[in-house]
């Protein structure tokens, strides 16, 4: 399944698998659902009320028109339809995208309708309709990120052990949750990229050298921790 890397708060990569087209096309229909709730509910709202044609119309049009490039803007890559599906717009390189991409990805929507759009997202092979590969995105399922402490992932230490590492006491709850994370991506996905990166971090962060794996090297550190602050 093709994933794209998305840069979370802390600064480590997250693998998000592209977003099926089945979940994209019930967003879609979430979406036409509620755009068409809309026009329902305005026709019958101004039925018996005098209004100018224009406005009439530019009441129904320009909502239909920017429904989409608004929601994603202010709703962080998702419209109502794209959060009921758990799926959301993301940059190709995994940072956030920007006015400009959601404006290009919205501007070429307007004439890449229905059936065409389908066929190129399903041609693509990355989740991309032509709004996206010019823009440089698409989208992705979003994983469910649980919140949950170092203590609940990692079995407490007994109170015989001998910390490898006593400094891990300079760290903090935020260095343990990045750590968390980092080992979550190698062992849910595979990318070993983020533990490397933060085992660099963490030795420079400790002034430590050793030869243990990276890996081996991470979860030492959170037993170390977690030992050291039970005391």
């Amino acid at each position: 399944m093709q994933t794209i890397s998305v840069r979370t708060t802390q600064n480590v990569f997250i693998h998000h698998p592209v977003a099926s087209l089945g979940d994209r096309i019930l967003a879609y229909l979430v979406d036409s659902l509620i755009l068409t709730a809309y026009v329902v509910i305005l026709i019958i709202a101004l039925v018996n009320i005098d209004v100018p044609g224009w406005v009439y119309f530019a009441l129904i049009l320009i909502p239909l028109a920017l429904y989409h490039l608004l929601f994603e803007i202010f709703m962080n890559g998702q419209s109502p339809g794209k959060r009921a599906m758990n799926i959301q717009v993301v940059r190709m390189d995994g940072t956030e995208p920007g006015f400009a991409d959601f404006f290009l990805r919205w501007l070429l929507g307007l004439i890449e309708r229905g059936a065409v759009a389908v066929l190129i997202i399903a041609i693509n092979g990355k989740g991309q309709r032509l709004g996206d590969i010019v823009a440089g995105t698409t989208v992705v399922k979003m994983i469910a990120q649980k919140e949950i402490t170092a203590q609940e992932v990692f079995i407490t230490p007994e109170q015989t052990y001998t910390p490898t590492f006593p400094q891990a006491t300079q760290l903090n709850a935020q260095d343990i949750e990045l750590i968390q994370r980092a080992l979550e991506a190698a062992r849910d996905f595979g990318n070993n990229e983020p533990v490397m990166l933060v085992t660099e971090k963490i030795k420079t962060l400790l002034g430590v050298q050793t030869a243990l794996p990276p890996t081996q090297f991470l979860y030492t550190i959170v037993k170390d921790y977690n030992h050291l602050n039970a005391l």
